[in-house]
């Protein structure tokens, strides 16, 4: 492809990458215009070039006249040459719609990217995926959930898609590093940002072994609005989207209504009937998503007959004593307080106590704000 008009004094890089790259961020950061405004660009022109060497007549009857001066007149210089300096480091991409590397999964929906801003390994977009979302306030049984799950799943061969957010997210992504097939996190932000600033060490363990995307410009910080929009591209990327723990209302159920909109099947691991993180699952499940409770009840939904199974690690016997299984039996998976605890068991205070603690160290029982206690698995 041709670039577009005198190259920046910056651009030193002969890369056949690179050059393109010119090109469609020269139009694609033009400021004021948007993803449909850019499809209906391409379609009508059919290349960046050929859009950006349109006589203005043309441009405003396919834009309008604000829109068609702002391409003329060009991007801001200063947000090019930062972006093609960005683009310069090992490990980035800019993807577009007409690169073969572009997710086929992701071209197939109705409101693809036009330019995908990647970074780390870029061959985890042509995997097999599985979008895996929840609560940004989890339970620590939902935050052990996503974590399991994820990383059974990614040894399964699916690799795990987040939005790098709080919570659930964050323990997806986790789990997803653990297996072979890794994970993707699909940002809201440009890619020179982090956001929550605390996931600064986990995004850059993303960028090591797995894969950073965003379709906003370098330098978007985090817009309320810029969130459920990258929800598309989440549920877009996969086969399929696992929600964890939602409430009512919850930014992962707009992931999920948009994973069925794309065709993708939905998957939604219960709780408790009393828990507010359960309704959204709960909710999900009486509109048709599949009931999980295993990493395979997810593989065989998905490739049913062609999958290996990844449960037996999971139901073989816990490594704890009779007294501890026994303890774990009595204090069940709903949080439970000592002394309920006590009684079940015909235990005192003291006794009870040091089971817990040992328990808890051992990753069994997790303690709860308000003296309450929850078994994890």
């Amino acid at each position: 492809m041709a670039e577009a008009g005198r190259r920046s004094d910056s651009e030193s890089s002969n890369s056949p990458h690179l050059t393109d790259a010119t090109v469609w961020l020269r139009l694609c950061l033009v400021a004021g215009l948007g993803g449909a405004a850019l499809r209906r660009l391409l379609t009508q022109f059919g290349t960046p070039q050929e859009a950006l060497d349109a006589r203005l007549s043309a441009l405003e009857s396919a834009i309008g006249r604000d829109t068609a001066a702002a391409i003329k007149r060009g991007p801001d210089p200063q947000r090019l040459d930062a972006a093609l300096a960005w683009l310069r480091q090992p490990g980035h991409r800019l993807l577009t719609l007409a690169d073969d590397e572009y997710p086929q999964s992701l071209l197939q929906t109705a409101d693809p990217p036009v330019v995908l801003y990647v970074r780390g390994r870029l061959d985890l977009l042509q995997h097999p995926a599985l979008a895996v979302v929840g609560s940004r306030n989890p339970t620590p049984g939902g935050l052990a959930d996503a974590e399991a799950f994820a990383e059974a799943l990614s040894h399964a061969g699916l690799t795990i898609v987040s939005g790098l957010a709080l919570g659930i997210d964050a323990a997806a992504h986790r789990g997803g590093l653990r297996g072979p097939s890794s994970t993707i996190a699909v940002l809201g932000t440009g890619l020179d940002r982090v956001y929550p600033a605390r996931h600064r060490d986990l995004a850059h363990e993303i960028a090591q072994h797995g894969l950073l995307i965003s379709e906003f410009a370098l330098g978007t910080p985090a817009i309320a609005s810029n969130f459920p929009r990258r929800n598309r591209i989440i549920s877009g990327l996969a086969r399929g989207c696992l929600v964890v723990e939602a409430a009512l209302h919850s930014g992962s159920l707009i992931t999920a209504k948009q994973a069925l909109e794309q065709g993708r099947d939905v998957f939604a691991i219960p709780g408790s009937i009393h828990s507010p993180l359960a309704k959204g699952c709960h909710w999900l499940i009486k509109q048709g998503a599949k009931l999980v409770e295993s990493a395979q009840d997810v593989l065989e939904e998905l490739d049913p007959g062609t999958v290996s199974s990844v449960e037996a690690k999971a139901q073989a016997p816990l490594p704890v004593s009779v007294e501890e299984a026994a303890m774990l039996a009595v204090a069940g998976f709903a949080p439970v307080d000592l002394d309920t605890i006590c009684i079940r068991g015909g235990l005192t205070p003291d006794a009870a106590s040091a089971m817990l603690l040992k328990l808890e160290l051992e990753g069994y029982m997790s303690r709860l704000p308000g003296g309450l206690f929850q078994r994890l698995r």
